[in-house]
């Protein structure tokens, strides 16, 4: 039987070269999904750590500063109103404050060591050169005047009111707290530098 039939006798040869790339490439198949895969999720996860980053740093950056001196205002022996000169920290994007307290933009809060008010009574008004608008951007300056609240340590007579500490906190919409403490001057005047 050795003639035209011996063409088709039994090799195995061809097949083992042939099921060895099917293997192999099945495999590359198979890894190069998977690698897809891993790096979708990394790159997802990556861009996401990223976004979060970016937010805990805009939290946690104070986005206005002081500008200048603290100022009191008093009459008859009480302190009456607190001047704050504020700014934008360096690099940061512009800052809504509003009009006033009413708009609820910014918030000051005032504590002594009988009182806590956690929103006062405050309005703006911008130094120097600005636009019309409520917005405190970069090279802007704006001036917060609090009114001192009713029954705090500062709305008693002349003598509880001098040599006392007291403190303010900033809390704009995004940053984060400007906190100021202040002490009340050994003698009242009309216009007051606080240290």
């Amino acid at each position: 039987m050795k003639g035209i039939f011996s063409i088709f006798r039994k090799d195995d040869k061809a097949f083992t070269g042939l099921e060895s790339a099917i293997v192999l490439t099945a495999f590359v198949v198979v890894a190069a999904v998977f690698s897809y895969v891993v790096l979708g999720a990394g790159f997802t996860t990556s861009d996401t750590a990223k976004k979060t980053i970016d937010e805990g740093v805009k939290q946690t950056t104070s986005s206005v500063e002081l500008a200048g001196d603290v100022i009191a205002n008093s009459s008859d022996g009480v302190v009456t109103e607190i001047i704050i000169p504020l700014q934008l920290t360096a690099g940061q994007s512009p800052v809504d404050i509003g009009a006033s307290s009413a708009a609820g933009m910014l918030v000051v809060t005032y504590a002594d060591n009988a009182t806590y008010i956690p929103s006062t009574t405050w309005k703006e008004e911008f130094i120097g050169n600005h636009d019309d608008d409520t917005v405190l951007e970069q090279h802007e300056k704006v001036q917060i005047t609090v009114t001192v609240p009713d029954k705090s340590m500062l709305d008693g007579t002349a003598d509880q009111v001098v040599n006392k500490e007291f403190k303010l906190e900033i809390k704009p919409k995004v940053g984060a707290i400007v906190p100021i403490t202040r002490v009340t001057p050994p003698q009242l005047d009309g216009v007051m530098v606080l240290k």
